[in-house]
Order: structure tokens, then C-alpha cells, then sequence
């Protein structure tokens, strides 16, 4: 019996236009009204989560930026693990020897040194994974990241590098050049204290070792008195696989790609068409 869903959100829990449709919100209550734990697992962080769940009138507890952080569905913060400061610099270093775009996730927030790129590479990731839809709405829904403070601008990232304040919690890298990106994580590959994963096929995600989706899920459930076996997870991309392999049922997005859905025991429908909804229902 499945007594804890883990969603991944873009791409999975989420359809183009970056919402909770109608149909997957409705199976979730359901599953909560059932008594079935139900948690985001995402590599966004908490803020850009909350909006988004908010928006959709959605209660949940949340693995944030693929499980450096861990959220109560009250907000509070169950775990934390962050990059070592010396490591992250190095990291940052080599990314911007490769002239390679890179956010700064946070405790406090993600940051960039260019508010611009942090809307234009958004707006650019969306439209060529979806051309049919309306750039403007696509430009308006990106921007949300800035008008809402979902995305601060700082001068220098070594400003939160240096301050104790700070614990960073990743490094999302963005570039539409493949091979640009396999240099950058090659170029990591000695940091032995860092799990390089991606998310889409025009960034790498760049946390702890320890800050990984499974991981964090199997504290989370272990902390509920739940089974992995008693889990269900669903994901769409590579930062998915480490809780894909994990847990006692494996869904896979019809959108997911094929290594993806080799890895599942499941292959549900497209984010487009409410894959979510549709495999939630069918566990319950």
C-alpha cells in the first residue's frame, strides 16, 4: 500500500505554462484526504515552491533544490545541507572559466548577476521545449521570478561566498551548448563533495553529495515512520533518478526522457496531459 507520493515538479507536477492544472491538484487532496503523505520534490527553492503552490491552493511538505533543504508543509526547515564554502568557490571559479551562466541558491534565497539572463534564459528553456506556445505569456509568467523576489541581483557572488549569513545550496548552470556543459561538469568531476545532475538538457545542477532527492526522501519517509517501499515518486529528469531508484513504485512522465523511463516501473501520460493525476489515481 503507497502511503507517501514524491512529485517532481517541472516538468512532472507542473505543464507548460509552469501551473498545477486542475487535475493534478484534485488527485492530490484526494491522496491527502486518504491520509497518503504527499511531497514536492523539486530542484527550485523553497520560495520559488511556495509560489507556485500557493498560487494552486496546495498544502504540502517540500524537498527544495533537490533535497539541499527540507520543508514542513508549515514551512518549517527539517534538514539543511549546503555546499562548503571553499568548495562552492572553486565550483563558481571553473564555471565562469567556461563562460557559463550560472544562479546562486541559498538559504536566503537565489541570486544572480544578471536579472536579465535570469529571465531571458527561463523564457528560452520554455519556448524551444514548447514552441506552440505564446511567448508573451511565457516572457509575462518568467518575469514573475523577478517582480515577485523569487530571484535577487548581487554585484559579485563572492559577496554571499564570504558571509556567514549565507549557506549555499547550489549552482544552476545554464548553457544551450552541450558540449560547453559536459567541459563545465567534467571540469567539476575532482570535487569529489558535489552531486552534478541536470534537470534539462541545457543545465546542470551542482549541490552536496549528501543534497540529493533520494536521499533526502528516504530521511523525510524514515522520519514519518513510512517504508520506501510503501513510496511512490514520479520525475521526468536525471536529478529525479536518485529517488526513482529508491522507492517501491516508479513513475515515469510520458515526457520523461527514454533512460528515464527505463529506470521505472511505470511510464504514466505527458505533464500536458495530467501524468500525475493519472498515476495517483491509479494507487489509489
Amino acid at each position: 500500500m503507497i502511503k507517501c507520493i514524491a512529485t517532481d515538479m517541472d516538468g512532472t507536477l507542473l505543464n507548460s505554462y509552469q501551473q498545477v492544472s486542475r487535475e493534478n491538484k484534485e488527485a492530490i487532496l484526494k491522496a491527502q484526504a486518504q491520509g497518503i503523505e504527499v511531497v514536492v520534490a523539486t530542484g527550485r527553492s523553497y520560495q520559488e515552491v511556495r509560489y507556485v503552490l500557493d498560487e494552486a491552493d496546495l498544502h504540502c511538505p517540500a524537498i527544495c533544490v533537490n533535497g539541499a533543504e527540507v520543508r514542513t508543509k508549515e514551512g518549517e526547515i527539517f534538514s539543511a545541507t549546503p555546499i562548503d564554502k571553499q568548495v562552492v568557490k572553486m565550483a563558481a571559479e571553473r564555471l565562469m572559466e567556461k563562460d557559463i551562466y550560472f544562479e546562486v541558491y541559498s538559504n536566503r534565497g537565489t541570486y544572480t548577476v544578471d536579472l536579465e539572463k535570469a529571465v531571458s534564459i527561463l523564457v528560452d528553456i520554455v519556448m524551444s521545449a514548447n514552441p506552440d506556445l505564446n511567448q508573451e505569456e511565457v516572457v509575462h509568467k518568467a518575469g514573475a521570478r523577478v517582480r515577485n523576489g523569487l530571484v535577487h541581483q548581487v554585484e559579485d557572488y563572492n559577496l554571499l561566498f564570504n558571509d556567514d549569513e549565507y549557506q549555499v545550496y547550489k549552482l544552476l548552470a545554464f548553457d544551450f551548448d552541450s558540449e560547453k556543459l559536459e567541459a563545465a561538469a567534467a571540469s567539476l568531476e575532482d570535487l569529489t563533495q558535489l552531486a552534478v545532475s541536470s534537470s534539462g538538457h541545457e543545465n546542470l545542477e551542482i549541490t552536496n553529495r549528501q543534497a540529493q532527492k533520494g536521499i533526502a526522501l528516504e530521511a523525510f519517509v524514515k522520519a514519518k515512520g513510512i517504508e520506501l517501499a510503501e513510496t511512490m515518486a514520479m520525475g521526468d529528469s536525471f536529478n529525479d533518478v536518485s529517488m526513482l531508484e529508491r522507492v517501491g513504485r516508479a513513475v515515469a512522465m510520458g515526457n520523461a526522457a527514454y533512460e528515464i523511463k527505463t529506470l521505472c516501473d511505470v511510464v504514466t501520460e505527458t505533464n500536458d496531459e495530467h501524468g500525475v493525476a493519472k498515476a495517483i489515481l491509479e494507487v489509489l
